[in-house]
């Protein structure tokens, strides 16, 4: 399996042993592809750019293996309106590079933004903390994203 740089094995490596599955070619593959973009990929995309490298694999197998993904947390999946679902990869439980997302309902425009105000980062952990403790609900993270209009499909 490919191994990142200074011959460090990627963070997901031992989820996989953890949860008690191979890390496969094709789970490398789509793993390895997600890492490599800024860009909120589709299933379709991502078949593509893997089957440049692997073209025996297939597009029924990046579906199963996205679904796997999701469901392993080592990939988040969204719908911003376009229906069409579309994939990145978690960064790992330690990432800093935890973000939200504006989305432009016009253009289809999605930002990624990570300079929190103030407000927001202290609305988010009194909101974290009370929904913990009415359910009794261990939160692990959030996804949040805005609808609107971009500042180019405002004029």
């Amino acid at each position: 399996m490919p191994r990142c740089r200074r011959g460090r094995p990627p963070w997901w490596e031992p989820r996989f042993q953890e949860a008690g599955f191979r890390l496969t070619m094709p789970r490398q593959a789509i793993l390895e592809v997600l890492s490599n973009t800024e860009e909120h990929l589709s299933a379709e995309e991502i078949y593509l750019a893997v089957h440049k490298i692997y073209p025996n694999v297939g597009l029924t197998t990046v579906y199963r293996t996205l679904e796997l993904l999701v469901n392993m947390g080592l990939v988040f999946k969204f719908d911003f309106g376009d229906k069409r679902a579309r994939y990145e990869l978690s960064q790992g439980p330690t990432s800093k590079k935890h973000h939200h997302h504006l989305v432009c309902i016009n253009c289809g425009r999605i930002i990624d933004y990570t300079d929190f105000i103030d407000e927001e980062k202290e609305l988010l952990r009194r909101t974290e903390a009370g929904l913990s403790e009415k359910y009794n609900f261990k939160i692990t993270h959030h996804l949040i994203q805005f609808y609107g209009l971009c500042e180019e499909c405002q004029g």
